[in-house]
């Protein structure tokens, strides 16, 4: 396969001096957390996806779960004092984002957005995270993230 691309995510992660491995996969079209689990041979609870979402003013915000579980919606939205939130269009995430879905990384986005993770991640000792790129993931200690971003943890998991 080839080299590891250099994204703002990974960018911001050496500037902070934040340990990392990097990993790529053959991207499949709509193939989510399960193929990258596959792919790499690890449990699909241990990849977090980046989803943008919005509140009923159309603020987007970040929420990270693990792979193997949805969210909540009408329960996030109550946690953040939302009246309610919805996944935003593709096109809209790729536009506050500055990633193509599928490649969206909570780390060095286009726009600075309110980030909120299922409280469980950072129960457990290395995350695989999108690298900001299709095929492109990076392995991490949760804990660290928080160094990096300002995260508001939530718990609005649906197994």
């Amino acid at each position: 396969m080839s080299k590891a691309p250099s994204t703002n995510a990974t960018r911001l992660l050496k500037q902070a001096g934040i340990p990392f491995t990097e990993y790529l996969y053959r991207y499949e079209e709509h193939g989510g957390t399960a193929v990258c689990a596959r792919e790499l041979g690890v449990d699909e609870h241990a990849v977090i996806k980046t989803l943008v979402m919005e509140d009923e003013r159309a603020a987007p915000l970040i929420i990270l779960m693990h792979g193997d579980r949805a969210v909540s919606t009408k329960e996030l939205a109550r946690q953040i004092g939302a009246k309610s939130v919805q996944p935003c269009k593709p096109e809209v995430a790729n536009r506050h984002s500055g990633y193509l879905v599928g490649g969206t990384s909570p780390l060095g986005t286009k726009k600075v957005m309110p980030i909120h993770a299922e409280a469980t991640i950072f129960q457990l000792p290395c995350i695989y995270l999108n690298g900001g790129s299709r095929g492109f993931l990076v392995a991490l200690d949760p804990k660290d993230l928080e160094r990096v971003l300002t995260i508001h943890r939530v718990s609005v998991a649906i197994p």
